[in-house]
Parts: structure tokens; C-alpha cells; sequence
């Protein structure tokens, strides 16, 4: 279905927040150009393919797992760092698998998450004024003058790490690497230390007797049991990126953004009349919306008809992200807003942005009880009103970090020095990540 007065850049005739401004007019002209005429980095039956399971999801079928870094560097595209990714994100599934008895959608926030928007466009230290780092696709996190100019050129660059770690990934999910049968092949090199490897062992041992035991009395194999899906995502921040690597694709007669598959508009650009909601209205991919305390019924009714006039089951997503503080009262509101507009959504609960705090030595964290609390109250309001919680959105990394306190280790304050590396925002650790999996598992199943 075509969209009426609407391009791929129509959002430059919005109001646009958080874009940097490039100085060199003619080299943004050349990057874009040199976007334009390079592959997708998806491909449309890819995105198609999302949407179904989204809707699956929607009617209670499936449950989606969204997860990774805050933000991207340019120095995650190692294989290390993305196999450990991968690895975290399938356990998880697995876990959460047992304990739902239903089918997982795994999406990652990867291979293209690396503008993030900031409270401010200007850092100012020891006297002296800045640009804001804003992403590594942008500009660069040293405070000096050359770096934080943004540039250009960086677009390519961020394109290019995307599409290496696309390619690697595919690489290893088509050869089996998250094959139901062998979840030994995801452990991580430290896991073993984990107050959780027993619980998780049990469980993908269990998963595995599981698929040996149909498969000996079917004589076939289980369907999707050697290869495992896995979609991508990032909140398509920067316009110019995005609309760069937007197609016509005559097959649908829509307009596709080829940069990801499952892109999302940030609370901070979610403004109607701005130009991130007037870009995502005419584009053909599923789409999520991250939706904060401040959201009123009147502005959520108008948010759906705009981006979901014809009330498509998987294509638009509510993440709430609401804080274990605020989930009680504000929840309920917005699930009765949805109701009354007759239009339906999947919802999804992203409790890590509503939890940051900031310790005493200035450090950002997040506590574990309050993240694992908001999904827990989430899945328990939901119930209660008649809805339905479809999945999860976390800020997590398969490595060995110490950002967010809390946890089965009681990661403390003191703790967080230790290994802190993010540039952006606090993640779940790989040992926290599964913890929650396994806390929620357990909750289903009881």
C-alpha cells in the first residue's frame, strides 16, 4: 500500500531532534550518495519474514527477546565480542523457551546501534565547550576539537562494522552455531565460574533429552532445532543514515529501510509532528516505539493512527520504559489508552532506562532487584488488565563487565570500577543477563 505525501526524506520538512550538525555540506552529500548505491544490508523477505513472527507474537504465540549493547563502538565488530554476544542471547532464549513453552524471536540490538541521542549537544570540561559524543557513527568520544567534530565519512565506516557483522553472523547461524542440540557450543569462556551454570545446564540438558526423545519416536527431526533464526535492530536515530538506506521494493510497492530489520523511534524523538514519526509512518518494516511515564492517552491515540492506520497485527511495538517506581500506577493507563483507541499492539517491557541511577563517585548504574522487578510487575499488570506482555528489551553484553549492581554475585558500588566499559549506559552483564532469564523462566513456570 502506498503512502500519500511521503518520500524517504519528507522528515526534513519536520522538526528533527537529536542530528548532529555537519559543517561540510558537500561531504555529507558524497557519504549519503556512497549509502545510496551500496547493497541493503537486509533484504525485504527478511523484514516480511519479522513481521509474521511479530504478529505471532501479538496473539500470544511466540515471545520476543530483544537485546544488547546501549551503544556500539566501531571496536565490537571483533568476532570475540559478537560470538559472545550471540552466545548470551541464546542462552537466554533457551531458558526462556523451557520455561514459556513457546517459540522465542531473537532480535539483537547489533550491527547498526551506534548513534545514541544525548541530554545535550554541547559537553563543556575544565572551561572548555564541545560537541557532545554522539556515537562512533558520528563523531569521536575523545574531547578534543578534531574529534568530536562529526563526520561524514563515519557514516561509511558505520555501514561497512555493520555489514561485517552481519555477515558474520549469518556465517554462523547457517552453520549451525545455534543448533538446539548443542547448546554446549554457546558457553562462555568464564561461564563456568556462574552461580548459574548448574540451573542453565539443567535446562538446556533437559531442551536436549527433549528433542532426542520426539525425534527417536518420529524418526524426523524437529523443525528449526539445527538453525536458528535472528533478526536485527537499533533505533533509527539518525535520519540520514536511515533514509540513505531506505528502497523501493517492487515486489510490495512499499518503501523498506534495508539498514535493519526491526528499527525503533527513541522517547526523546517521539514528538508527532516531528520528523523520526513522520520517516517511520512510510516505511514498511515492523516498527517500535519506546513509551515513557509522560505519555498521555490522547498522545498514544494519535501515535497508533499515524503509524498503524490500518491496524496491521505486528507491525508497530510499544516498548514501555517506565521504572519499577512508576510501573504500578503508569501501566495500567497506558493499556487501558491502547484499548480505547480499538487498535491492537505488542507490547514489550524494556525495564533498564526507567532504573538508572548514579552512584556518589558520579558513575551511571543500574540496579539489578529494580530491573528484574519492573519485567516481573510488567508480565503480573498486564495479566491483571486483560493484555498481554509480548517480550523483553535489555541493554546487556556477553562480556564480563561490572556496570550494573545487583545480582547473584551483589555486584556492589565499589564493584563497578572494576571493569566498567561502557561509553554510554549501564548493561546486564552476561551472568545478570541470564539471571533474569532464568528468574522469569521460573516465574512462568510456577
Amino acid at each position: 500500500m502506498k503512502q500519500l505525501n511521503w518520500s524517504p526524506n519528507s522528515w526534513q520538512n519536520k522538526p528533527v531532534l537529536q542530528q548532529p550538525h555537519y559543517r561540510d555540506e558537500a561531504a555529507l552529500s558524497r557519504s549519503l550518495h556512497a549509502l545510496q548505491q551500496l547493497p541493503p544490508l537486509v533484504v525485504s523477505w527478511e523484514v516480511d519474514e519479522l513481521h509474521r513472527r511479530l504478529a505471532a507474537a501479538q496473539k500470544g504465540e511466540a515471545f520476543v527477546l530483544q537485546g544488547g549493547n546501549c551503544a556500539e563502538s566501531f571496536d565490537d565488530c571483533a568476532s570475540e565480542r559478537i560470538v559472545e554476544q550471540l552466545k548470551i542471547l541464546l542462552q537466554m532464549s533457551l531458558v526462556l523457551m523451557h520455561g514459556f513453552k513457546k517459540p522465542i524471536l531473537r532480535i539483537g540490538r547489533i550491527a547498526g546501534q551506534y548513534a545514541k541521542p544525548r541530554s545535550a549537544d554541547t559537553e563543556t570540561v575544565n572551561g572548555v565547550t564541545l560537541p557532545s559524543y554522539r556515537g562512533d557513527i558520528v563523531n569521536r568520544a575523545p574531547f578534543d576539537p578534531a574529534s568530536r567534530e562529526p563526520d561524514p565519512e563515519l557514516l561509511l565506516r558505520g555501514y561497512e562494522r555493520s555489514a561485517l557483522t552481519l555477515n558474520f553472523v549469518r556465517s554462523l547461524m547457517d552453520g549451525g552455531f545455534g543448533d538446539l542440540h548443542h547448546p554446549e557450543y554457546w558457553d562462555l569462556d568464564f561461564m563456568k565460574h556462574s552461580p548459574m551454570v548448574d540451573e542453565f545446564r539443567r535446562v538446556a540438558n533437559s531442551v536436549g533429552d527433549a528433542l532426542t526423545f520426539f525425534e527417536n519416536i518420529s524418526g524426523r527431526p524437529v523443525n528449526d532445532s539445527h538453525r536458528t533464526d535472528f533478526y536485527t535492530s537499533h533505533e533509527g536515530l539518525l535520519l540520514h543514515y536511515e533514509a540513505a538506506q531506505t528502497r523501493f521494493i517492487k515486489r510490495t510497492q512499499r518503501h523498506y529501510n534495508l539498514s535493519t530489520h526491526f528499527p525503533w523511534i527513541g522517547v526523546r524523538t517521539a514528538e508527532l509532528a516531528g520528523g523520526h514519526v513522520e520517516y517511520f509512518r512510510g516505511i514498511a518494516n515492523p516498527i517500535a516505539v519506546k513509551v515513557g511515564p509522560n505519555a498521555t492517552a490522547e498522545y498514544l491515540a494519535e501515535l497508533i493512527q499515524v503509524l498503524n492506520p490500518n491496524n496491521v497485527p505486528g507491525r508497530l511495538t510499544l516498548l514501555h520504559r517506565l521504572g519499577a517506581k512508576n510501573i504500578e500506577a503508569q501501566l495500567p493507563k497506558l493499556i487501558d489508552a491502547v484499548r480505547r483507541t480499538g487498535f491492537e499492539v505488542l507490547w514489550m517491557c524494556d525495564p533498564m532506562h526507567g532504573t538508572t541511577e548514579t552512584t556518589p563517585q558520579g558513575i551511571k548504574t543500574r540496579p539489578f532487584e529494580k530491573i528484574l522487578a519492573e519485567v516481573e510487575a510488567s508480565f503480573r499488570i498486564h495479566a491483571s488488565c486483560g493484555s498481554r506482555l509480548g517480550g523483553v528489551h535489555l541493554e546487556m553484553t556477553g562480556d564480563n563487565v561490572t556496570e550494573c549492581t545487583g545480582g547473584a554475585r551483589g555486584l556492589s558500588e565499589e564493584d563497578l570500577k572494576r571493569a566498567y566499559r561502557s561509553t554510554v549506559d549501564p548493561r546486564l552483564n552476561y551472568e545478570q543477563a541470564l539471571e533474569v532469564a532464568l528468574r522469569l523462566a521460573q516465574t512462568a513456570v510456577g
